[in-house]
C-alpha cells in the first residue's frame, strides 16, 4: 500500500510502499476513501522539517531540554547517535479520515466489514491507504453523511473539545482569535449552541466565510473592528469566553484576549500560540485560562486509546469517541456546515506536489481533502485462512565455488546498526580467514564509524556497487525489517551469499519476491539469522534429550518487556509488528527441537493487549505454544522453555543453565561467563558453508515455512481462527 511520509531531518516528503498493517484485536482495519490534512498543524510540521538543524532547534525547545538531559545521562556521542538516527526517519502525516471498514479484528462487535467509518489518531488516521484503528479512536458515519465531510471528524473533534472547555451557556457572546480551520468549526458549534460569536483575523475571506457560517461579526484584530463589535453585542461588558484558535509567534491573540474579556471570562487555548500572558490584564478581570487536549479525555491514554478501556459515562461524559460521534452528528443533520470549508481536493497520488503548494502558498485553502482510488473489486465469500508456504524452486543451479584455506572470506554488510555492531561484527572481526570489504549505510558516519572500529575496506552508500563487485562472496543484510525482503532479493540475483537477520520478508508478497529471486537465478545461497538453533546449550541439551518416537509438547514464555518511546519497532505501519519481527526466532526453536516445520497456527490475544499466545501444530502431533509477553516483571528471565516428551523433560533457562530430566539426568555444569544465544556458532557454520561451497546451515524449505508460520500468527490475530499452512506444490 502507499503512505505518504516525510524525513524530519532532510524535509524529504514522499509517498512510499510500504507492507499493509495487520488487523489486530481490539481494531479494524480500514480503506481510506478521504483524509484530511490539517492545514495548521501539518504544516507546521512539514515547515519545521525544512529548517536548518538551529532552526529545528529553536521551534522545539522542549525537545532541546531532553537531550541536554541525555546528554547529562549517555555523554556527547551516544546521544547524538541516537538523535541523528531518529531524525533521519520517515515520520507519518495524517490524522483526520473516513474510509470503509475492510477487515474487523477480534472483541469488535459495533461494526462490519463494508461499514463507514471516521478515523482519528496521528498514529492510526494516516495519509495511507490502508490504517489500523482501535476502538476508540473511530465511530460509525450516520447514514446519508457523505464520506468527504465525514473525514473532519478528528478537527471537528478537536473544536468540539475546545467549545465545551469554555462552557458556553445560550445567549453568552464569544470571541474566536484566528479563522482557520478550527476557528471556522468552533465558529459553528458556538452559533449551534446559541452563543454568538465576534471572529478576529487578518485574512478578509476568512473573516467573509466565518461571517456566511454563523459569526455576528468579523474583523481584522489590528482594526477596530473587533473592538466595536463586542462592545455592541456585550453592552460593553467584554466576552464571555475567548478561543485562541490562532498558531505563530505573536503574542498578539493573548493581549487581545485580555482586553476584550468580561470579568471572570474564560479564555480557552486551542491552538499553539505564543502565550506569554500580561499579569496585571489578567489579574485584575481574574481570567480563568484553560487549555483543550486535542480531541477530549482519553487522549494519551494508552488504555483508552490502544486497549479499548472506556471511561464510565456516568463519570466523563464526553470522551474522544463520543466527541467524534456528537460533531459526525451535527454535520450529519446539517447544524455544522464542512462543505465551504472545503477548498481543494486532490488526488491521493499527487500528495507531495500538494503539501509543496500549500507550503509555498501556491494553493491558499482552508481545508484540503486527498481523494483515495475506489476499490471496485467485489467482495466474495470469506474463504478458511491459510497462509502459503511457497515451495522453492532453485531453477538452473550454479555450484557454490570452494575457496582455499588461504584465500580469505570477502563479507560485505549492508546496514551497521546496533545488532549489527554488538552482535556480528565483534565476532567477525576477530575470527581468521574472513575480510571485511565494504559496509554499505544511508548515512555517511554509520558507515565511517563502523569503518574504523571494525577494519572495512571500504564504507559506501552506493548498494549497487557492491553488488557488482565480484570479489565480495556473501553480504549481509542487517538493516530495518521493512527493507529485508527487497535487499535479499537484489543480492540473490547479483549471485551473492545471502545472511539476512530476522525477519526474511513481513509479508507473503515479499516472500513469494524472494523465492522468485531464487528460481530466476539458481542461487539458493540465504541464511536467516536464526541463532538461537546454534546457542551451543542449547544443542547439548537437545543431543542429551535424544531422539523421540512420540509427539512431544513444548512451552516457550518470552518475556519481551516494554519497548521503549521512541523505539522504531512502533514504527508497524512501515516495520511491521513486533512479532513479525523477532518471533520468527522462537518458531523456528520449536521447529528445530522438534525436528519439522509447522503444519498449523492459532494466535490469540486480549483486545487492546500486546501479550499473545501462539501454538503451533506439528506433523506427528507435537504442539508448540509460544507465550510472547510484555506485561511480566523486568527482572525475570527473558526466554525460559520446556520440551516434554517420551518420559523426559529438556529445560532452558534463559541461556544460562539447562537440564535434561529422565532415565538419566544431566544438568549443565556451570554458568557461563555470558549468554551464548548462538551468534559466534551461527557465523562460523555460516562462513564455513561459504568458504567450502558445502550446504548452508539451515534448509532454505525450513527458512520459508518458519517465516510463513510468523507471517501466519498476524492472519490468526486478525482472523480469531487456527491458521493453516497450505504448501504449495
Amino acid at each position: 500500500m502507499k503512505q505518504v511520509v516525510q524525513n524530519y531531518k532532510s524535509g524529504e516528503l514522499a509517498v512510499l510502499d510500504v507492507p499493509v498493517p495487520g488487523c489486530k484485536p481490539g481494531g479494524v482495519l480500514v480503506r481510506s476513501a478521504y483524509s484530511l490534512i490539517s492545514t495548521g498543524t501539518e504544516l507546521m510540521k512539514v515547515s519545521e522539517a525544512g529548517m536548518s538543524m538551529l532552526g529545528k532547534a529553536r521551534s522545539r525547545p522542549d525537545q532541546v531540554a531532553k537531550v541536554m538531559q541525555s546528554v547529562a545521562t549517555n555523554g556527547l556521542p551516544a546521544t547524538y547517535r541516537k538523535v541523528m538516527g531518529k531524525l533521519d526517519s520517515y515520520t507519518p502525516l495524517g490524522y483526520s479520515l473516513c474510509g470503509v471498514v475492510e477487515q474487523v479484528g477480534a472483541g469488535i462487535d459495533d461494526v462490519k466489514v463494508g461499514d463507514l467509518v471516521a478515523c482519528a489518531g496521528n498514529e492510526h488516521a494516516l495519509h495511507a491507504e490502508l490504517n489500523w484503528v482501535p476502538k476508540n479512536l473511530y465511530a460509525p458515519v450516520p447514514d446519508g453523511l457523505a464520506p468527504q465531510h465525514a473525514a473532519f471528524g478528528t478537527v471537528g473533534s478537536i473544536a468540539m473539545q475546545g467549545v465545551r472547555q469554555g462552557e458556553p451557556q445560550l445567549g453568552e457572546v464569544a470571541l474566536v482569535i484566528g479563522l482557520g480551520l478550527i476557528g471556522q468549526l468552533v465558529v459553528q458549534l458556538l452559533t449551534a449552541a446559541g452563543v454568538r460569536v465576534v471572529g478576529a483575523d487578518p485574512d478578509p475571506a476568512r473573516c467573509e466565510l466565518a461571517e456566511r457560517l454563523g459569526a455576528a461579526a468579523c474583523g481584522d484584530p489590528a482594526s477596530a473592528a473587533v473592538e466595536a463589535a463586542v462592545a455592541e453585542l456585550t453592552d460593553g461588558h467584554g466576552v464571555d469566553q475567548v478561543f485562541l484558535a490562532a498558531g505563530g509567534g505573536s503574542n498578539q491573540p493573548v493581549e487581545l484576549a485580555a482586553r476584550l474579556a468580561r470579568d471572570r471570562g474564560r479564555v480557552v487555548d486551542i491552538g499553539k500560540c505564543r502565550l506569554d500572558l500580561p499579569w496585571n490584564a489578567y489579574y485584575e478581570k481574574e481570567l480563568d485560562v484553560r487549555f483543550s487536549r486535542s480531541y477530549g479525555p482519553g487522549r494519551y491514554d494508552p488504555s483508552y486509546e490502544l486497549e479499548g478501556r472506556d471511561y464510565p459515562i456516568g463519570y466523563v461524559r464526553w470522551t474522544e469517541r463520543r466527541n467524534l460521534a456528537c460533531f459526525l452528528d451535527l454535520v450529519a443533520r446539517g447544524r455544522v456546515d464542512v462543505e465551504p470549508l472545503v477548498s481543494h481536493i486532490a488526488d491521493f497520488d499527487d500528495a507531495v506536489e500538494t503539501y509543496q503548494r500549500l507550503k509555498d502558498g501556491e494553493l491558499k485553502a482552508v481545508a484540503v481533502l486527498f481523494r483515495y482510488p475506489e476499490q471496485t473489486e467485489e467482495a466474495g465469500e470469506p474463504e478458511a485462512p491459510s497462509v502459503a508456504v511457497p515451495a522453492v524452486r532453485r531453477g538452473e543451479q550454479a555450484s557454490a565455488p570452494a575457496r582455499s584455506a588461504k584465500t580469505p572470506v570477502r563479507l560485505a554488510f549492508v546496514g551497521a546498526g546496533n545488532y549489527a555492531t554488538s552482535m556480528l561484527l565483534p565476532h567477525l572481526a576477530r575470527r581468521e580467514g574472513v575480510e571485511l570489504s565494504t559496509v554499505v549505510t544511508t548515512t555517511a558516519l554509520s558507515g565511517a564509524n563502523a569503518q574504523r572500529k571494525f577494519g572495512f575496506a571500504k564504507a559506501t552508500t552506493d548498494l549497487d556497487a557492491v553488488l557488482g563487485d565480484k570479489s565480495v562472496d556473501a553480504v549481509f543484510v542487517v538493516t530495518r525489517h521493512s527493507s529485508h525482503a527487497e535487499l535479499t532479493r537484489q543480492a540473490l540475483l547479483a549471485g551473492k551469499t545471502v545472511f539476512v537477520e530476522k525477519p526474511l520478508a513481513l509479508t507473503e508478497d515479499e516472500l513469494a519476491g524472494v523465492l522468485a529471486a531464487v528460481e530466476e537465478s539458481g542461487n539458493d545461497r540465504l541464511q536467516v539469522g536464526f541463532n538461537r538453533r546454534f546457542a551451543p546449550l542449547l544443542t547439548e541439551a537437545k543431543e542429551r534429550f535424544g531422539a523421540r518416537t512420540g509427539p512431544a509438547s513444548l512451552r516457550y514464555l518470552v518475556n519481551a518487556g516494554k519497548l521503549q518511546h521512541g523505539s522504531w519497532y512502533l514504527q508497524q505501519a512501515a516495520e511491521g509488528s513486533r512479532f513479525a519481527g523477532e518471533g520468527g526466532h522462537f518458531i523456528d526453536t520449536a521447529s528445530w527441537l522438534l525436528d519439522a516445520d509447522p503444519v498449523s497456527v492459532y494466535a490469540t490475544a486480549a483486545p487492546g493487549n500486546e501479550d499473545l499466545q501462539v501454538v503451533l501444530r506439528y506433523p506427528d502431533g507435537s504442539t508448540a505454544t509460544i507465550s510472547y509477553v510484555t506485561s511480566g516483571a523486568s527482572g525475570f528471565p527473558k526466554e525460559t522453555l520446556d520440551l516434554v516428551g517420551d518420559g523426559k523433560v529438556l529445560k532452558l533457562d534463559d541461556f544460562v543453565r539447562a537440564s535434561v530430566h529422565g532415565p538419566k539426568k544431566w544438568v549443565s555444569s556451570r554458568l557461563p561467563k555470558a549468554r551464548d544465544k548462538g551468534q559466534n556458532a551461527e557465523l562460523a557454520a555460516f562462513i564455513k558453508a561459504v568458504r567450502t561451497g558445502g550446504p548452508m546451515p539451515v534448509p532454505l524449505e525450513s527458512l520459508v515455512a518458519t517465516t510463513a508460520a510468523t507471517l501466519a500468527v498476524g492472519t490468526g490475530l486478525a482472523g480469531g481462527a487456527p491458521v493453516t499452512l497450505a504448501r504449495t506444490p
